[in-house]
């Protein structure tokens, strides 16, 4: 029996040995790749001084960007790190491309400032969000702002709303705050007078849930020993000068809104303020148990199942996997109204709820407590 051998040519579709590519396609490669697998810091000019972007992820074309904003004493690592590495997160951040912003001097590594430096105000930072999505063409964002990053978030979108197709609210404050409220912290606090994290976990009825934790006493060293601090002051200064929105039913944010905070955390009540001005069709209130002042760094996989259910009420990602909140028996929503703003009745998710026709049948606004 005769056997007859063929010879077949196998090119390999990406060579071994680096150089045999032209030199055009192997930067096309390695610039998919660290999109794709890593994040690439970018510094944009605009008027008002270089602010530090980070990117994570390709943009997709028919998708709106993620933009976050950190709170004071943050940066988009300590502020959003844990809750963009974690597990179920990766589901959603394949799916869209993530834009983290740094405050002017806040990013890591960031020089001080001279003496007597004009720190932007909130309405100046808030300004600068459009030359970062021109300067990447993003047509839309969905916004997730901590505190200081809420609050400009907030006004970016009341100023350009059509930009915006939903913003993911934590610890949000849209009124005016004054030099007495300031020094009132300081002295409850007891912590530096510009660190709202701090004083956010300091100031809970939760305190001995967190004051020991590795968490909070990693982030507490963090921030005391920042070569930046004289930044940081800088822009704990810029918030607490901060203009009132003048936010109310008639003249409210007009995109879905999902608004965050920890159960009797200190921001509780300016958020259950924030939410009574709302506009209850189109706005989703989560208070957070055991979360303390920071939820998307205690209650990260909690945030994120809630996230999962605003994307999806958006129109996106309607094949996501749903398991903690819609497994959990203490996790209660109670609607006021629907999408098409008709009362509808309350709704408990039981333990043996159908994840599936659960997101599908849930109402744009609903308070959730879990």
């Amino acid at each position: 029996m005769t056997t007859e051998l063929q010879e077949i040519a196998i090119t390999e579709e990406k060579p071994l040995l680096p150089g045999q590519l032209d030199p055009t396609k192997e930067a096309e490669i390695a610039a998919r790749i660290l999109l794709d697998h890593g994040q690439v810091g970018h510094s944009i000019e605009t008027p008002y001084g270089l602010v530090h972007v980070t990117i994570h992820g390709s943009p997709k074309t028919r998708r709106p960007a993620i933009v976050t904003y950190h709170d004071v004493g943050l940066n988009h690592k300590s502020c959003f790190g844990p809750l963009f590495r974690f597990e179920d997160m990766q589901e959603i951040t394949k799916n869209f491309v993530v834009c983290h912003i740094d405050a002017p001097g806040q990013e890591e590594g960031a020089a001080a400032f001279p003496v007597g430096y004009q720190y932007p105000s909130m309405d100046q930072l808030a300004e600068m969000v459009p030359c970062i999505l021109q300067y990447f063409n993003f047509r839309s964002i969905i916004g997730v702002g901590v505190g200081a990053g809420a609050y400009i978030l907030s006004r970016y979108t009341l100023t350009f709303p059509d930009t915006v197709e939903g913003l993911v609210l934590i610890n949000v404050d849209v009124s005016a705050k004054g030099w007495m409220d300031w020094a009132a912290e300081k002295v409850r606090s007891g912590a530096l007078p510009y660190l709202p994290g701090v004083r956010g976990f300091g100031a809970s009825t939760n305190d001995e849930l967190y004051a020991g934790t590795e968490l909070v006493q990693t982030y507490k060293e963090n921030i005391s020993q920042a070569p930046n601090l004289y930044n940081i002051e800088l822009f704990w200064k810029s918030y607490n000068s901060r203009r009132d929105l003048n936010i109310d039913r008639g003249s409210t944010l007009k995109s879905p809104v999902m608004l965050v905070v920890g159960d009797q955390a200190p921001y509780e009540d300016a958020v259950v303020e924030c939410n009574s001005k709302m506009d209850p069709t189109q706005t989703s209130f989560l208070k957070m148990a055991d979360s303390g002042g920071l939820p998307q760094l205690t209650q990260p996989s909690k945030l994120t199942e809630a996230f999962k259910y605003f994307v999806q009420g958006m129109g996106y990602m309607p094949s996501a996997c749903m398991t903690r909140l819609s497994r959990s028996r203490t996790a209660s929503l109670s609607s006021s109204y629907s999408i098409d703003g008709t009362r509808s009745r309350s709704r408990t998710l039981s333990q043996g709820s159908d994840p599936d026709q659960t997101a599908a049948t849930l109402p744009q606004t609903m308070e959730v407590s879990c």
